[in-house]
């Protein structure tokens, strides 16, 4: 009879609890109109920026220090364009006064930004993510915490991705087939996978 598979953090007996609110940081990433009504629409993304501002809501309850990320290509860019209309935060993941907004330009929100001092800076340990696109900056955001020492909590209601063509060229990959493989794969090292915001609530629920 062969067993169920398990995950590396199973195997090393490591803590599989989410982050609990008074020692993370929450990080948004790429929460922006181009993800919407810009050149990369995703599938499922209306539920997820309602999952993502409910997370909001719960982390600024809390007193959970927010990090507004946002990417920003060169000038003229297909996707990105920083003095294009895309580029605008979604208004319902509007930042609010003293919530940081940090600027990056590859997936990984550390790499090239000061984002990793910031955190430091106010002594917390572990993380939340919420954004977008799963397979891209989630997954390279939450793979880099890892090589940062942080512990990762993605809330799987609160992220989204697109079809992408098949890397062979034989058809197209379904956005839910590449959201689920990514949360899966990050859930095997590099971060717990929650369903939606109430389960940071409440943990135990």
């Amino acid at each position: 009879m062969t067993s169920l598979p398990r995950t590396l953090l199973q195997m090393a007996g490591a803590a599989l609890h989410p982050s609990p609110l008074d020692r993370s940081a929450l990080l948004l990433i790429d929460p922006q109109l181009e993800y919407v009504t810009g050149a990369l629409p995703l599938v499922g993304v209306e539920g997820a920026i309602a999952e993502a501002a409910r997370l909001l809501a719960l982390a600024r309850q809390h007193g959970v220090p927010v990090f507004h990320i946002v990417h920003h290509s060169r000038p003229g860019a297909a996707a990105f364009d920083p003095l294009g209309p895309y580029a605008a935060i979604i208004p319902e993941l509007t930042p609010r006064d003293g919530e940081t907004v940090l600027v990056k330009s590859l997936p990984n929100a550390f790499a090239g930004t000061d984002l990793h001092s910031r955190i430091q800076a106010l002594g917390r340990k572990e993380l939340i993510l919420a954004g977008f696109a799963t397979h891209m900056c989630i997954s390279a955001t939450a793979r880099s915490a890892l090589d940062h020492g942080y512990r990762t909590t993605v809330v799987h209601a609160a992220t989204a991705t697109r079809d992408l063509p098949h890397p062979t060229g034989k058809g197209v990959v379904a956005a839910a087939s590449i959201h689920q493989a990514t949360l899966a794969a990050l859930a095997d090292r590099f971060a717990m996978i929650v369903a939606d915001a109430a389960a940071l609530a409440d943990p135990a629920g």
